[in-house]
């Protein structure tokens, strides 16, 4: 069992974590100054949490209690960090030759030429980082790290791709937490996704469960949902199974809601990609809004309505549309999600 749970103050915020961490690939997920990098620095023992338990496959490696702290260079994690995470003063070939200083020499060298061939480097192993493009650096930073057989890896790459992820994977099964700011990278590389804010997990869970089913208005804003409408409910209709919902300037229908009262104030959220558009009337749940602005994406066009509310359609859907004279917003209601103010985290401490 690998666990971590970590307890730092900060002039910011008090981190205050506690998660396992599965077989696989898990994304830690958050702005700026949320604790990401935090959280990786101290997984790795660089300086110590106030307070605080480390385990890694069932072996303690720190305890706050007991004053147990595996020094970090005794962790076998592998640690890749934001900057260039080679020696300057060595080459390539001499960095994986200290990385690699535990085996003895026959395997050492052995592991030093696998790893320059599996990375195309061996052309640059003699040259210093500097000297690297800067993929070719994160590529020498990597191999570097895989050379211990680490048992965690801890990336904190703001470079790191879906690509290199998954070539990760290919190499090594220790499991992976990855600090990122792209939740299209947490959807493509990992199985598991915690959401940090202010130094809290506000969600964990699948990358597909936490994308489509925000726990609360916090982290429906953190990952991007921009359709965030605070209303009243002024009617529930058991028998038709809907309630109706005013906002400021429009009102929607919406499931019913069992565990709510009338005048009970709601957040609703709404993905872009789960409103449709029509050019007429007719279709139930619409709202009729003058259009504000459109914005072109790769592959799709994101258009903003009155009241801030945002769709996004394909290119082709655009191309029909772009002419409407007037634009009909459907809301389903399969797609609207009933938010809490706050999340509610539920992974349980050890003892409760």
């Amino acid at each position: 069992m690998t666990r971590i749970r970590l307890v730092k103050k900060t002039p910011a915020f008090t981190l205050d974590v506690d998660f396992p961490i599965a077989p696989g690939v898990t994304a830690l997920y958050g702005p700026a100054v949320s604790g990401k990098s935090l959280v990786l620095q101290l997984a790795a023992g660089f300086f110590p949490p106030d307070a605080g338990r480390i385990l890694c496959e069932d072996a303690i490696l720190y305890d706050a209690g007991s004053l147990l702290a595996v020094p970090a260079c005794h962790r076998r994690f592998g640690y890749l960090a934001q900057e260039d995470s080679l020696f300057p003063h060595m080459t390539l070939r001499e960095n994986l030759r200290f990385a690699a200083q535990r085996f003895p020499r026959l395997d050492r060298h052995r592991r030093i030429t696998e790893s320059l061939d599996r990375f195309q480097l061996s052309a640059a192993a003699g040259l210093y980082p500097h000297q690297l493009s800067p993929a070719r650096r994160l590529a020498g930073a990597v191999a570097r790290m895989l050379i211990v057989e680490p048992k965690l890896l801890l990336l904190d790459e703001a470079g790191l791709s879906e690509s290199l992820l998954l070539q990760i994977r290919a190499l090594t099964q220790a499991p992976t937490l990855f600090a990122t700011r792209d939740p299209d990278l947490c959807c493509a590389a990992a199985s598991h996704m915690l959401v940090l804010d202010s130094g809290r997990i506000a969600q964990s869970g699948t990358p597909r469960e936490i994308l489509d089913r925000p726990a609360s208005v916090e982290v429906a804003r953190l990952i991007g949902i921009p359709n965030l409408f605070e209303g009243t409910i002024a009617a529930l209709d058991p028998g038709r199974n809907t309630s109706l919902i005013e906002f400021e300037g429009f009102s929607l229908t919406a499931p019913y809601l069992p565990a709510h009262f009338r005048g009970d104030r709601i957040w609703v959220a709404i993905r872009p990609g789960d409103l449709r558009v029509h050019s007429t009337a007719g279709v139930p749940n619409c709202l009729v809004l003058p259009l504000v602005r459109a914005s072109m994406r790769t592959q799709s066009v994101r258009l903003e309505f009155e009241h801030q509310v945002f769709a996004d359609l394909t290119l082709e859907c655009y191309a029909a549309q772009k002419d409407n004279k007037e634009w009909h917003i459907e809301f389903p209601h399969s797609a609207l999600q009933i938010l809490e103010r706050a999340a509610r985290e539920t992974i349980a401490r050890p003892g409760g």
